[in-house]
């Protein structure tokens, strides 16, 4: 047997051992068979055996009958009126929306944290992972009914619920410079946040599991750059390519790869040094005596540091999360007049429609609209 090949069939295994939720309703080796052929991560399977979880218990709780395969048309059409309605109708309604026991029941189990309706987007992802796990069973479900889409679109628009940002505040230039001030010691913890944070936020806002996944293997010394391409004078600069691999918005066989000059390449040198790693992951977890661990920061982590750093900054951490990175660096360059093209090539979104959203929000502050009546 090709070993890389075995090798990669143990690794699903070892992914696949970890959400058992999902064998109730997939055999192990069909479960196999899909990881392996999408390509699909951790987060992604975590995010799958969420779901599954949650769907599983609302439906015992609304119906008092375990999940069905395939699920009927009108279930799906209950979950959505139970996760999406409109709080004024819910005032002349008690009704209306999910029944107030449900919801009891559901807090009670720590499924059910929101008081209001849900954000269409959950849901949504909820309704996708139902699909994709009705799918895997080889069975046909109801999703794509137009009933369905269209009760969705209806409902999302009543619920009247603002889209949350994953991060209340942006980490925009200024509020990193307050965080890197926190990293002011030759400990290694020190030396770690500062590298991750400089390189997370100059890379383009590196989402927190990339950051998390990042390894030795992918960092690529880079002849050095001018300062200022037009000025042939201008010192060099260090630089770096970062091959992200596989990320969120891309397939298995494509190789994103990011730049990183200067001194966020010098902050990853000092700690990559001083850490003595010469292969794996670059960032790892470092105990409260300061003892460095062969194993990965999580994602979770990686937000956690973020909150910490903030906090130690005077910042209200609630405020700001490792996605604020990510905002940040597209606030910060629509701030210095980047082009959006060029952002997005080092942020690599996908969406202009989401890239620009940032660039609206910064421009609109500076702009003369907002200010005819001052």
């Amino acid at each position: 047997m090709n070993i890389d090949r075995a090798s990669s069939g143990r690794a699903v295994s070892k992914r696949a051992a970890e959400l058992e939720s999902l064998f109730a309703i997939l055999p192990i080796d069909r479960l196999d068979e899909h990881v392996a052929s999408a390509g699909i991560g951790d987060n992604t399977l975590r995010a799958l055996a969420s779901d599954l979880a949650y769907l599983e218990a609302w439906c015992q709780q609304a119906t008092g009958s375990a999940l069905p395969w395939p699920a009927p048309e009108s279930l799906a059409l209950k979950f959505v009126a139970h996760h999406l309605w409109d709080p004024a109708e819910r005032e002349n309604n008690p009704g209306h929306g999910m029944p107030d026991a449900v919801a009891v029941a559901m807090r009670a189990q720590g499924m059910l944290r929101s008081t209001g309706p849900h954000a269409p987007g959950t849901v949504r992802r909820r309704l996708t992972s139902w699909s994709i796990l009705t799918r895997w069973r080889g069975l046909t479900g109801c999703f794509s009914a137009p009933s369905l889409k269209s009760a969705l679109r209806l409902a999302a628009r009543a619920s009247a619920r603002p889209r949350q940002r994953k991060s209340k505040k942006a980490v925009t230039a200024d509020v990193l410079v307050k965080l890197l001030a926190t990293c002011d010691s030759d400990r290694l913890v020190d030396l770690r946040d500062r590298a991750l944070l400089l390189m997370a936020f100059a890379s383009g806002g590196r989402r927190r599991s990339e950051v998390a996944g990042l390894r030795i293997e992918n960092l690529v010394e880079e002849p050095p750059v001018l300062a200022d391409p037009a000025n042939r004078n201008s010192p060099a600069l260090p630089c770096l390519s970062i091959h992200l691999g596989r990320t969120k918005t891309t397939s298995s066989g494509e190789d994103e790869q990011v730049m990183l000059i200067g001194r966020p390449v010098l902050a990853l040198a000092v700690w990559i040094k001083a850490a003595r790693i010469e292969n794996g992951a670059v960032f790892r977890r470092i105990d409260q005596w300061d003892n460095l661990d062969r194993r990965a920061l999580t994602p979770q982590s990686v937000n956690l540091i973020v909150k910490t750093r903030a906090k130690r900054a005077g910042l209200d951490p609630s405020l700001f999360s490792a996605h604020g990175l990510r905002s940040g660096y597209l606030t910060e360059a629509s701030n210095r007049g980047v082009p959006l093209v060029e952002a997005m090539q080092q942020s690599l979104h996908k969406s202009v429609t989401q890239a620009a959203s940032y660039y609206n929000n910064a421009e609109r502050k500076l702009g003369r609209a907002a200010r005819i009546v001052v």
